[in-house]
Parts: structure tokens; C-alpha cells; sequence
């Protein structure tokens, strides 16, 4: 990624980038599908595009994406799924989660796969395609221990004649799954489920050319033999890692904002709400223009870091909702308008979103998933 921080030191006030902003590793994103796809053999590849492509923009994430020619995506929800189908996107689309009956219509006007987890939807399905006289692709959710949703693995037997009978024209049986509960943890719970999927499908009357799939991120990566018809990697291909023991992506978001203020305050100064840092000396403190209100967690105050001309600095005080105060006493040459990178690098130093999570006390899902709108994201080829 671009290294910006020195690049400018003031900007245009017109540019978005003014405030703070998101890059946006485009080439990234493309080297981490490849990855994947090293890693999947002859399996499809659907990546998973949900909460706006992982925080970082759905409509440029897809103009990149479909470049690449993946063998469809997956979202959340049927209204996601929706605004994919908007951008032009002909390719399967997914909707990986149970959706309420009163979205069943909108589902079938827009030729999403629905992803079940009962009967009970199934047979919604099955009478709204026929009052609609539209077909319809859908896949059945297998829990294997994820607990949230989906039919028992240990019945598949008896669930699945019924499907079998429900799947007639003009619905069509696309496939079968299941969620890897721990594949960022250990390599034991995935050959578990692996092996009770494994049993459910051996009880079901899958039609030719069903998909069956299991992998994230870390589940291909960690048992690549189990890719299977398709892998569904979503963290990875937007920078974050997906367990600590297993290769890294390549970088592609970077968090970034202007300093608006610099102040030289006195020792006994208080800041911010609560007045929870002091100086105990003489310091010097920058005002950032970027806060929670932003995406930048709250729990940085007082634990977080970030990056000034090349320099690592330490968050103190609360993070507002709108700004962040740094101490920049080693950094004499920082002025207004420098750039202070949250998440990325700058010159020889770096920043991943997965140390900000683990100050933070999340994940690094949540962190991408957490920025919000009012930053723009400025994808870069």
C-alpha cells in the first residue's frame, strides 16, 4: 500500500481525505483471493462480501472481485444480497444466513440461493416459488456444532427424504453445508465436523453437481483437503488474519486522519472525558480529527497506538466520538494537517488491525466492520 503519511502534509480541504479516511489495497485484495485459490485446489471460490465487503466498500470490493471471476459471493442478508444484484452481479449470490418468510418474495425476484436451516423454510420456499411460478436454487445448512442454525447432522437421514421431496421444479437442491465453529483455534474441531458433514451427506439424496462446503478462511488454510465443491474466505481476503499460527494476507486497509490541533501543555494538564490521562511533565498532545463515531474503538484510550511521520505514538485520554488526542513530544516536527496512521504503515512502522483489535480486547472482524460510513474508503488500484 501507498505510504501517504509523508506524501502531504496539509492537503485540499475539498478532498475527502482531509478528515479521515480508509485506503483501500485493491491489488491486495486480489492477492489474498489468489492465495485462497492456491490453497482451494479445483474448489469454487465465493467470497464472502457481507456488512459492505467487511467494512471496506461492497461496490468497489465486487468491481474488483469480479474481475477475478469467482464462482459467486456470499452475504448476511436477503437486502445485501439485493444491493449485489444492483451492481450488475449475475453470479450465484448466497444469502448465508436464515431470513425471515417475509423476505422470501424479494429473494426470488432477485435469483438469490437462499441458505436454509429448516423445514419450516423450506416449505416457505417451496409455496412461494410456486405461487410465483419463478425457480429457485437453495442450499441446506447441516449443524454440525456451531449450534446457531441448521438441521442435525445426526438426522440427516430423516430430514433430508423430505427435502429430496420438496425439491422439485421449480426448485432446485443447490448444495449442502455447514460453519466451522474453531477453525481459527485448533485443527481438531474441523476434522470433527468435517467428519459429521461427511456422515450427513452420506445420508442424503443430493442431486448431481450439489455443492458441498465447509471453509472459511482459516478452515481452507488449515485443512486445505477440505475444501470440498466450494470455500467461502471472507477475513483473509480483506487483510485480517485468520489465526495467529497460519500465513499472514497481505495488508489492505489502512485507517488514517489529520492532526487539526497541536498543543504544548503543561505538567498537571487534564484530558479528555473523565480527565483520564495527566501530564506528568510537560507535553505535547495533537489533536486528531477521528473517534468512535468513526469506527476508532473506544477502548484505545489510554492502550492504543498510532503513527506519526514514521514515528509510534501513544493514544492517551478517552477517544471521543469525534476526535483522538496523541502525545507527540517525540515527534517535534508534527504540525496541523500531518497525516497519523490508526491502522497500516508509515515508513519502516506498522500498525496491523489485529493489534488494534487485541488492545481493543476484539477481533479484528469487528474492528473493519466497525468503520463507519462517515469515513470515505479510497480504493486504490
Amino acid at each position: 500500500m501507498a505510504d501517504r503519511s509523508s506524501s502531504s502534509r496539509t492537503g485540499n480541504p475539498d478532498d475527502p481525505r482531509s478528515r479521515a479516511w480508509v485506503e483501500v489495497d485493491a491489488g491486495a485484495v486480489r492477492a489474498n483471493l489468489a492465495h485462497i485459490r492456491r490453497a482451494a485446489g479445483a474448489a469454487a471460490v465465493v467470497p464472502m462480501i457481507k456488512a459492505n465487503a467487511y467494512g471496506l466498500g461492497v461496490s468497489n470490493a465486487v468491481a474488483v472481485l469480479e474481475a477475478e471471476e469467482p464462482d459467486g459471493y456470499g452475504v448476511a442478508t436477503v437486502e445485501e444480497g439485493l444491493e449485489v444484484r444492483a451492481l450488475g452481479v449475475e453470479r450465484p449470490v448466497l444469502v448465508m444466513t436464515p431470513s425471515p418468510a417475509s423476505s422470501l418474495p424479494a429473494a426470488l425476484e432477485g435469483g438469490l440461493t437462499l441458505c436454509l436451516s429448516d423445514l419450516g423454510s423450506l416449505r416457505a420456499l417451496a409455496a412461494e416459488a410456486a405461487r410465483r411460478g419463478r425457480g429457485a436454487t437453495f442450499h441446506m445448512e447441516v449443524d454440525t456444532g456451531m449450534g446457531r442454525a441448521g438441521l442435525d447432522w445426526r438426522s440427516a437421514a430423516a430430514w433430508g427424504r423430505e427435502v429430496a421431496a420438496l425439491a422439485a421444479p421449480p426448485l432446485r437442491w443447490g448444495g449442502c453445508y455447514t460453519h466451522f465453529h474453531s477453525a481459527d483455534e485448533a485443527a481438531g474441531t474441523i476434522d470433527r465436523q468435517w467428519a459429521r458433514l461427511q456422515e450427513a451427506v452420506g445420508h442424503l439424496p443430493l442431486p448431481a453437481g450439489a455443492w458441498v462446503h465447509a471453509c472459511n478462511s482459516a478452515g481452507v488454510l488449515r485443512r486445505p483437503r477440505y475444501a470440498a465443491s466450494a470455500v467461502r474466505p471472507g477475513i483473509f481476503l480483506y487483510g485480517g488474519a485468520s489465526a495467529p499460527d497460519l500465513p499472514r494476507p497481505a495488508p489492505v486497509a489502512a485507517v488514517r486522519a489529520r492532526i487539526t490541533l497541536v498543543r504544548d501543555v503543561a505538567a498537571g494538564s487534564s484530558l479528555g472525558y473523565g480527565a483520564t490521562h495527566v501530564a506528568r511533565t510537560p507535553e505535547r498532545w495533537a489533536t486528531v480529527a477521528i473517534g468512535y463515531g468513526d469506527g476508532l474503538p473506544r477502548a484505545l484510550g489510554n492502550r492504543g497506538h498510532a503513527l506519526v511521520l514514521g514515528r509510534r505514538v501513544p493514544l492517551i485520554g478517552r477517544t471521543s466520538m469525534d476526535v483522538t488526542v496523541v502525545e507527540i513530544s517525540r515527534v517535534p516536527d508534527a504540525r496541523a494537517g500531518d497525516i497519523v496512521t490508526f491502522i497500516g504503515s508509515d515508513r519502516d512502522e506498522e500498525i496491523t488491525v489485529e493489534e488494534v483489535a487485541d488492545r481493543a480486547g476484539t477481533i479484528n472482524y469487528e474492528v473493519l466492520t466497525g468503520l463507519t460510513g462517515r469515513l470515505p474508503r479510497i480504493w486504490q488500484a
